[in-house]
């Protein structure tokens, strides 16, 4: 079967051709079982018909080629149960896609804002070389800049107007907002910080990525087998508060 074809030689939309994908390496991470995408295909063909939606490597990953030598920063907002704005900023390591954490701020951001959401996202983790950002004006305050000389950081920007040069931050943003915010409430501030916490030990921990083999984040690169279960001997897991559930060896 070609590649992104469905069993009857129909060309399968991306995202459905995705999905199949990251159910076969759940699979092979859970029961240690190559399956191929095309099997998933033929399997769910009858059972599974999502709606359809009608490339190389980055630059970063040239330069972030070692665990915690590139840091991706970003900003997105989103609005409490109470119509209350909050600005998130997202910290990940771009060779494992980890998320290292969160910094959370309500209402307009200034530079001492930027700075200390930036310094509680990486509190008690050992810092990298550089930090990538984009152009938002949010990263050229002379607080932000100053903060980045004081912890030896180098920053490096991307190109202006162009969101590929910053691929990783921006999809996990969309990976973050798609499978997780869209579909829950929070509160406060400290109520969303909790619930980016527990999203962000799933993501690290148990979610599988295809950019990365099919391994989770906190295992890239060991080099050390999952353990694994038998079709006669699993259980479910839920995480999130159950809104995500994957299988796990028993």
């Amino acid at each position: 079967m070609r590649e992104g074809f469905d069993p009857e030689g129909r060309r399968l939309p991306v995202k459905i051709d995705t999905t199949y994908r990251k159910i076969a390496e759940q699979f092979a991470h859970t029961f240690g079982i190559q399956i191929d995408k095309d099997i998933v295909c033929r399997i769910l063909e009858q059972h599974y018909r999502p709606e359809s939606d009608g490339d190389g490597i980055s630059w970063l990953t040239a330069i972030g080629h070692a665990k915690d030598s590139l840091w991706s920063v970003d900003l997105f907002r989103c609005e409490s149960i109470l119509l209350q704005s909050y600005w998130v900023m997202v910290v990940m390591d771009v060779f494992t896609r980890r998320l290292i954490g969160f910094g959370i701020e309500r209402g307009d951001l200034n530079g001492s804002a930027v700075c200390r959401m930036f310094n509680h996202a990486i509190s008690q983790k050992t810092l990298p070389k550089y930090v990538s950002t984009d152009n938002d004006p949010l990263f050229r305050f002379h607080r932000w800049l100053a903060n980045l000389h004081i912890l030896n950081l180098e920053e490096i920007k991307t190109v202006p107007f162009v969101p590929q040069s910053h691929p990783f931050v921006e999809r996990v943003i969309g990976t973050l907002r798609r499978e997780y915010l869209d579909h829950l409430f929070f509160w406060t501030g400290t109520d969303l910080e909790q619930k980016l916490l527990t999203y962000c030990d799933y993501y690290n921990q148990h979610r599988c990525h295809t950019s990365l083999s099919g391994e989770t984040p906190n295992t890239y690169g060991l080099g050390k087998a999952s353990p694994c279960a038998t079709l006669q001997s699993y259980r479910w897991l839920s995480y999130c508060h159950g809104m995500f559930h994957l299988p796990a060896a028993v």
